[in-house]
């Protein structure tokens, strides 16, 4: 199971985590592993080319873990929100038709 976390601060999405196989495929095979993580690495490629600090991030096998860094200015929350919110989406969407795979979890604080 591919299990994804999208953590909120007030209205704002400050950081997901990714982790997990879906298991439907061999390893390198797995189409559901494959989109998850096209997903969420173009959502970090997206963050760290459109905002003037970098995100916090950690990628390893299997799992990927990113922090919107502190300090951000208007601008950069804005554009930060727009991907993340795309992100979520597609993620939820991914949910949906795939739950036996995908399970997505939102945390609101």
């Amino acid at each position: 199971m591919i299990e994804v976390r999208i953590n909120y601060q007030g209205k704002d999405i400050t950081s997901f985590q990714v982790k997990g196989h879906a298991g439907f495929a061999p390893e390198g095979q797995d189409i559901y592993c494959a989109g998850v993580s096209a997903v969420a690495q173009t959502t970090l490629l997206g963050l760290c080319i459109n905002l003037s600090i970098q995100p916090e991030y950690r990628v390893e096998e299997g799992w990927l873990q990113c922090h919107l860094p502190s300090g951000l200015n208007r601008e950069d929350m804005e554009n930060a929100q727009i991907i993340l919110s795309t992100m979520e989406a597609g993620m939820l969407s991914m949910q949906e038709a795939y739950s036996n795979f995908i399970k997505l979890e939102v945390r609101r604080s």
